[in-house]
């Protein structure tokens, strides 16, 4: 009895400091215990064990990122190409497509994975809300420009501000997921699992894409619906198949090559599959800027120079005639001529549309635009920019581009580090390969293609740091 009442009393000392106050890491346990006992007992008699299951698990979520964000990074890697999305239809605009906005769970995961960030900086004042990086005022002033323009577009009539700023919500969710990582990397070993989580995934998407192939048209990713978007997925494809081609062709990036190649294989026939035009253009320019930047420019050129030639006679026959489609179509009215050349409708319509916005309706509002989501639907990056969000808008958004290139350059040529130099490559390639694929398809506001984008952008950007061991990291107290 003696003894018990000896080890109860170490105990009880162990969890006050010397000032008499109870230490924060007993204490936020504790009242997470009487929280989630309180809400359970609440919610149980209050709606159905379906929704008080759902709740419950989402805060066991923000408990896991607040205990170990890592963990919670996993889950939103995997949540982003793996998570049912739904439409609020109450949200409608000229500028959504006839679409409202689109919810997915990875929404969900962001916001409570940011909640428990926020609460982890609360209590411990060493930590800082968003970590420093040379794109922090790029991203500020082009969500500036992009709120302003949709302020003063409401302001005049030309759009309904709540599917306005939720549009701009979930173009800032996108930087949320870049401030996140940058806060979170701390090590290589990090880098290398996130690495191989985003890759695991491709393999995933991969397996669900081929699976699609036997029932005929395009391939799509899962969880789009009704109607699947094929060049949303080719988009992300050819951003995995340049960060897995990066760190095979790197000597010395990974010892597990042959599973990357196993990857590579998986990746350009799913990418086939999805008859993605924008992306198969978009995957030249990849594979160039691979060649350009390469240490192994002889291999990645015979590579390319066998592809050529054996094509003609190994694409399916599906994939040669929606390539040929562009310029084989038959005859149609609406049809555009360029140089003798009749392109075909659906083309066509995009030219005609692009047109108009920028000859006619453009001119009326040339500074800050119609704002988002008040102009009509455009599915094409720039042309929707430049409308949307005006001459300063556009400017902006070209800085941001121009600054993640710029940084993503200096740190391939200055790393010593043989993966980091494979991700980075990679990363370089599929960065060209997004410019030309958001040509045809708003490629910078696709939810499945950006938020792996951003992420792996803040793996590139803080590579630097990580490689030069400059990232704080705070140290337990020590004992005695």
């Amino acid at each position: 009895m003696a003894e018990t009442s000896t080890r109860t009393k170490r105990c009880t000392v162990s969890m006050i400091n010397d000032r008499g106050q109870i230490e924060s890491k007993i204490l936020v346990p504790i009242s997470i215990i009487i929280i989630m006992t309180a809400m359970g007992g609440f919610l149980i008699t209050q709606v159905s064990l379906t929704v008080t299951v759902l709740i419950i698990v989402l805060f066991i979520t923000l408990t896991t990122g607040f205990l170990n964000p890592e963990i919670s990074l996993y889950l939103l890697l995997i949540a982003m190409l793996l998570s049912p999305e739904f439409i609020v239809g109450d949200l409608m605009g000229r500028g959504t497509g006839a679409r409202g906005v689109t919810v997915r769970l990875d929404d969900f995961l962001i916001v409570i994975i940011g909640l428990g960030w926020f609460l982890r900086t609360a209590i411990d004042k060493e930590l800082g809300l968003f970590l420093r990086t040379l794109l922090n005022t790029p991203i500020a002033i082009y969500i500036t420009a992009c709120l302003a323009s949709t302020l003063i577009g409401f302001m005049s009539g030309r759009l309904k501000l709540l599917t306005g700023i939720f549009f701009i919500l979930k173009y800032f969710e996108y930087f949320v997921i870049y401030f996140m990582a940058v806060n979170y990397l701390r090590e290589k070993k990090q880098v290398e699992r996130f690495v191989a989580v985003i890759l695991g995934v491709c393999f995933v998407i991969c397996i669900i894409a081929i699976l699609q192939i036997p029932a005929g048209g395009r391939v799509t990713a899962p969880f789009e619906g009704e109607v699947g978007e094929p060049n949303t997925l080719g988009g992300y494809l050819v951003l995995m198949l340049s960060i897995a081609t990066g760190l095979l062709v790197m000597p010395q990036s990974t010892e597990h090559k042959k599973y990357l190649g196993v990857l590579i294989a998986l990746i350009i026939v799913s990418l086939l599959a999805t008859l993605s035009r924008s992306s198969w253009l978009a995957a030249f320019p990849m594979v160039l800027t691979l060649i350009y930047f390469s240490p192994r420019k002889t291999l990645l050129i015979i590579s390319l120079l066998v592809v050529i030639l054996i094509s003609p006679f190994a694409l399916p026959k599906a994939v040669k005639e929606r390539a040929l489609y562009t310029v084989a179509q038959r005859y149609h009215a609406e049809q555009i001529e360029v140089g003798g050349v009749r392109i075909d409708t659906s083309t066509s319509a995009r030219l005609y549309s692009w047109k108009d916005a920028l000859t006619k309706d453009f001119i009326k509002h040339p500074i800050l635009g119609y704002g988002i989501t008040g102009y009509k639907f455009l599915d094409a990056q720039y042309p929707r920019m430049l409308v949307e969000t005006g001459v300063v808008g556009f400017i902006s958004f070209f800085i941001l581009l121009f600054s993640v290139y710029r940084n993503a350059l200096h740190n391939y040529r200055t790393t010593t580090d043989p993966f980091f130099s494979g991700i980075i490559l990679g990363y370089l390639a599929g960065f060209v390969g997004m410019i030309l694929h958001a040509i045809g398809t708003n490629t910078f506001i696709i939810v499945r293609i950006m938020e792996p984008f951003w992420f792996l952008t803040a793996i590139v950007i803080m590579i630097p740091k990580i490689e030069a061991g400059d990232v704080k990291i705070k140290e337990a107290p020590a004992k005695g």
